[in-house]
C-alpha cells in the first residue's frame, strides 16, 4: 500500500450475515431500560432507540424483552407476548429502518431472577396473561445467591415445552413487529443460562447432568425459533462465556455450545459473561479481556461469527479487534449512552467515510 493511501476501516465496512447487510460493524448492545408499561414500549423507547439509529449505528438491538409475563425481571420490563406489544414495537422498528439501521430484538426470560409479585400488574388483560401462576421458574429449585425467599419452581417437562413455545411465539411476533434480527438471551443467569451452568442445573433427567444434556434446552429452543423465522433472518445468541468459578460453565464449554448452535442454524454468538453466581469476585461492568478473548476463540474454533462486547469506548480498540478476527461485530453499550453519535466520532478518528 502506498504510504499516502488510506486503509479502509473494518469498523465502517459493510458486512452481510445470512440475508441482512449492515452498513457498518457497530451494534447497540441490548440494555434494559425499565420504562415499559404492561410490557408495552412507548414514546420513551421511540426517542431512546431512535437516537442510536440517527447516530449512525449499523444495528440497533432493543432491550431484553420478555417472552411471557413470568419472564419479566422487573415490573417495567418490555414484552412481546401479545398484540398490543407488537404494535408498540412496530412503531420503533419503522423508525429505526427509516434512519438506515437494522432493528433487532433480544428475546429473554428472567427465570429464577424474575419478579415473584403480581401486584404491579395494572391491567386485567395482563393479569389474565399470567394465568395465576407467578412463581419464578428454573431448571432446579436453587435460589440466586442469598435470595432464599425466591427459590424457583423446578421446571417439569411440561413446563419446558411451554417455555420453549413462549420463545417460538415471541419470535413469530418479533417478525410481525418488523424486527430483522433476533438475539436469544441465553446469558447472565437468566432462564436458559441456568440450564447451561452446572451451578444452577442439578437435574437428573435429559436436561441436566452432562454438558450435552445441559445444552439441550438452549439448543432445542434455538432450533425451534430458527424453524419459524425467515431463512434469511439472522439469529444471534447471547451467552455468558464463563461463570468465573472452577466448577462452573467455562470458555471451552462455550466453544462446544457455539459449535452446536451453528449446527441448528444460529448465525452469531454474542459473547458476554457472568451473573450466574452472586457476589463473585469480578467487576460488575464485565471484564472485557475475558469476553474479547472468548469471542476470538469461539470465532476461530467454532467457525461462527461473534460479537465483542464490554467497555468498548476507544474506536481504535474496536478496529483492532475486528482486524485480528476477534469478532465480526462490535457491540457497544455505555459509550453509546454517553454519546449516541459515537459512530461519527469514531469515523472522524479512523478517517473513513461513513
Amino acid at each position: 500500500m502506498n504510504a499516502h493511501e488510506k486503509q479502509q476501516s473494518v469498523l465502517f465496512s459493510p458486512v452481510t450475515i445470512n440475508g441482512v447487510t449492515f452498513k457498518n460493524r457497530i451494534g447497540v448492545s441490548p440494555m434494559v431500560t425499565w420504562k415499559g408499561v404492561d410490557g408495552v414500549p412507548n414514546d420513551f423507547h421511540i426517542a431512546h432507540y431512535g437516537q442510536f439509529a440517527l447516530g449512525g449505528v449499523g444495528l440497533v438491538i432493543v432491550e431484553a424483552t420478555a417472552v411471557e409475563p413470568r419472564g419479566c425481571l422487573t415490573p417495567a420490563d418490555t414484552g412481546i407476548w401479545n398484540d398490543e406489544q407488537v404494535e408498540g414495537w412496530r412503531r420503533i422498528t419503522t423508525l429505526i429502518k427509516s434512519l438506515g439501521s437494522v432493528p433487532g430484538i433480544q428475546l429473554a426470560h428472567a427465570g429464577r431472577k424474575a419478579s415473584k409479585s403480581v401486584d404491579w400488574l395494572s391491567s386485567k388483560s395482563l393479569a389474565t396473561d399470567c394465568k395465576n401462576d407467578w412463581s419464578s421458574i428454573a431448571p432446579s429449585a436453587i435460589a440466586y445467591g442469598d435470595d432464599m425467599d425466591k427459590v424457583p419452581k423446578e421446571a417439569t417437562l411440561e413446563d419446558i415445552e411451554v417455555l420453549q413455545q413462549a420463545f417460538v411465539s415471541a419470535a413469530v411476533r418479533a417478525v410481525s413487529a418488523g424486527f430483522e434480527i433476533i438475539d436469544l438471551h441465553f446469558a447472565h443467569g437468566y432462564l436458559v443460562s441456568t440450564f447451561l451452568s452446572p451451578i444452577s442445573n442439578q437435574r437428573t433427567d435429559r436436561y441436566g447432568g452432562s454438558l450435552e444434556n445441559r445444552m439441550r434446552f438452549g439448543l432445542e429452543t434455538a432450533r425451534r425459533v430458527r424453524e419459524v423465522i425467515p431463512k434469511s433472518m439472522p439469529l444471534f445468541v447471547r451467552i455468558s462465556v464463563t461463570d468465573y468459578v472452577n466448577n462452573g460453565w467455562d470458555v471451552n464449554d462455550s466453544v462446544e455450545f457455539a459449535k452446536h448452535l451453528k449446527a441448528v442454524g444460529v448465525d452469531v454468538v454474542d459473547c458476554s459473561s457472568g451473573s450466574v453466581i452472586k457476589d463473585i469476585n469480578y467487576s460488575t461492568l464485565n471484564p472485557p479481556e475475558v469476553q474479547h478473548k472468548a469471542s476470538a476463540q469461539i470465532q476461530r474454533e467454532a467457525g461462527i461469527a461473534t460479537t465483542a462486547v464490554g467497555k468498548l469506548i476507544d474506536p481504535l480498540h474496536a478496529e483492532a479487534l475486528l482486524r485480528d478476527n476477534s469478532a465480526t461485530l462490535i457491540f457497544i453499550g455505555r459509550a453509546l449512552l454517553n454519546n449516541p453519535h459515537w459512530p461519527y466520532t469514531a469515523a472522524d478518528l479512523l478517517a473513513t467515510e461513513h
